[in-house]
């Protein structure tokens, strides 16, 4: 008798599960999204997994997603992670390429699916992504080998620390800008195998690293004008900093001010790292004049690491307790697939 894939469904919140309220606004209703879950036929088919929805105690708009709700989902994935074949993260869409990022460094040895996915419109409306988007999360998770973290939305399936939003209103509304999707989702689900990572031993147990609130990173996004006193008042109480630097990764390199702050919080071990604006394209410090300014006062490339994924990276290193000389070689390094070296697949 054939046994049906099992997916465990962490239920975090967001626009997926809302209920509609008196005032035509959208809230997070308890029990709501599980109740029409229940209704759609599609989970009824055989052919679909079983699944458990776990709600979580407080369902949060993604907009109050905080290191410590990173460190309780993946700890919650963990603590189910014998008894299912996938698991499924419903997130708001405004952070989730956040948490997948965190998420696929702070679990480490994956041998296991876990998609992360939501909604751009409730799942309650006549006319919501939300049910293909959960449908195909579902089927990825419990069918595909896929041991990684991975984003699905639309009609793609993303390393989720790949991923950015880029449309606050598209139902297409997330991208890998440097990076090919893994799978995408049309008439069927086509997984582009030689673009998965490589599945662990399978005696390597899952690791979790969680991330404390003592481990402090920030990020900070040049503009013409920006003053050498603000530079350094925001990284004076940093571990580490992404730097959102112009192009290739130039800045305001001329000004002395402005690079002597830099160079004195590299020098007091404040891991800076520099991660284009633009949305396709890598960083290259010695490029320009103006990067490679930046590059003497301490700041380290990015390569193509997206903003989202450098921070949590940042995260990850410091919370896993290494020094900040070893930050700064690891950021250079591909951990999770995260980002690519020129002169390297």
């Amino acid at each position: 008798m054939h046994t049906r894939r099992r997916v465990y469904i962490a239920y975090t919140g967001g626009t997926i599960g809302m209920a509609r309220q008196g005032d035509g606004s959208y809230a997070p209703a308890r029990g709501y999204l599980e109740e029409l879950m229940a209704a759609l036929p599609e989970l009824r088919d055989p052919r679909a997994p079983a699944y458990t929805v776990h709600e979580y105690p407080t369902l949060r708009d993604s907009a109050t997603m905080t290191p410590r709700e990173w460190t309780a989902i993946a700890e919650d994935i963990a603590a189910s992670y014998e008894a299912y074949d996938g698991f499924v993260v419903l997130h708001g869409t405004d952070t989730m390429a956040y948490t997948a990022s965190a998420l696929a460094f702070m679990l480490r040895d994956l041998r296991k699916p876990i998609v992360l996915t939501g909604a751009q419109i409730p799942l309650c409306e006549l006319r919501s992504d939300g049910r293909e988007n959960l449908i195909t999360a579902l089927l990825i998770a419990a069918h595909e080998a896929i041991p990684e973290v991975c984003l699905s939305f639309g009609s793609r399936l993303l390393r989720g620390c790949r991923s950015v939003k880029v449309n606050a209103s598209g139902l297409d509304a997330f991208a890998s800008p440097n990076f090919p999707p893994l799978a995408q989702v049309g008439i069927g689900i086509e997984v582009d195998r030689h673009l998965v990572l490589p599945a662990p031993a399978a005696d390597a147990p899952l690791q979790v690293q969680p991330i404390g609130d003592d481990v402090r990173i920030g990020a900070l996004r040049l503009f013409p004008g920006i003053s050498a006193a603000m530079l350094a008042a925001v990284l004076a109480p940093l571990q580490g900093l992404v730097l959102e630097t112009y192009g290739s990764g130039n800045g305001p390199a001329t000004d002395p001010a402005f690079v002597g702050a830099l160079a004195e919080a590299s020098a007091g071990g404040v891991v800076i790292v520099s991660c284009t604006q633009c949305l396709r394209g890598r960083v290259d410090l010695e490029a320009y004049a103006t990067g490679t300014g930046l590059a003497r006062a301490g700041v380290i490339s990015g390569y193509d690491l997206t903003a989202e994924a450098a921070l949590a990276k940042l995260y990850y290193l410091f919370a896993a307790g290494y020094s900040p000389e070893a930050v700064r070689d690891l950021m250079g390094q591909s951990l999770r697939g995260e980002l690519t070296r020129p002169g390297t697949p």
